[in-house]
């Protein structure tokens, strides 16, 4: 299991978490909502390693881990895919992938098997990234991520700034993946998308835990009243 505890960051003297405990098992899906500057992607990228954390606040399977750059924690088989989705502009699709396989850890989701997967990626292979419309790009991020064998994939703003058609295409993506055992940890604008997509639930704010349960369970009047701060 994947879990912070009473884990803070910071960015200089400004504190964006305060004491947050965040879980996420194996196979299992879940929602961070909130609202900007609410501390959802911080979170995200403390888990993965770019943003400091003290050792003990973040562990996998019981092992402290917090701190440890980004490549040692993509070994350990935790995967970023960030907001942006931060794609070499100077390579193709194919080599982004590529480079990310080489330096993933060895399993079954190999450059090969996503291009059968996903013929639209595989259609886009010799195209330069930033060739891409932000839906395909958002593919070929998720898709970066899985060529290193993640077993957490942390997924920032999934959905942020695509269109309806694409966000269905990103999360018929998540869903194949979620049938391979991966824990995924959404961080999604759209509640209503969110909940109906996940197991359980936190919301952030302004660097707290102001909510967290069962997404099935969820009270859309709670969840309004944690989101906002009313």
């Amino acid at each position: 299991m994947l879990r912070t505890e009473r884990l803070c960051a910071h960015y200089g003297l400004l504190q964006a978490l305060f004491d947050v405990d965040f879980g996420v098992a194996p196979g299992e899906t879940v929602a961070l909502i909130g609202a900007n500057g609410a501390g959802k992607s911080t979170l995200l990228r403390s888990i993965a390693g770019a943003v400091p954390a003290h050792r003990d606040t973040i562990k996998l399977d019981g092992m402290a881990i917090g701190g440890d750059p980004e490549r040692r924690q993509l070994g350990r088989g935790i995967a970023l895919v960030p907001e942006g989705r931060r794609l070499f502009p100077s390579l193709t699709v194919q080599e982004n992938l590529l480079l990310a396989e080489r330096n993933g850890r060895p399993g079954p989701w190999t450059v090969r098997r996503l291009f059968k997967e996903l013929p639209v990626v595989e259609s886009l292979r010799k195209r330069p990234a930033t060739a891409l419309s932000g839906g395909q790009q958002q593919l070929v991020a998720i898709c970066r991520a899985l060529a290193t064998n993640p077993s957490y994939l942390l997924c920032d703003e999934i959905s942020l700034g695509l269109s309806p058609i694409a966000v269905d295409e990103v999360y018929a993506l998540l869903a194949k993946v979620r049938l391979e055992g991966i824990a995924l940890v959404l961080v999604e604008q759209n509640v209503r998308r969110a909940l109906s997509e996940s197991t359980r639930y936190y919301c952030l704010l302004k660097g707290h835990v102001a909510l967290e349960g069962m997404s099935n369970q969820a009270d859309s009047a709670k969840v309004t009243q944690a989101y906002f701060g009313v």
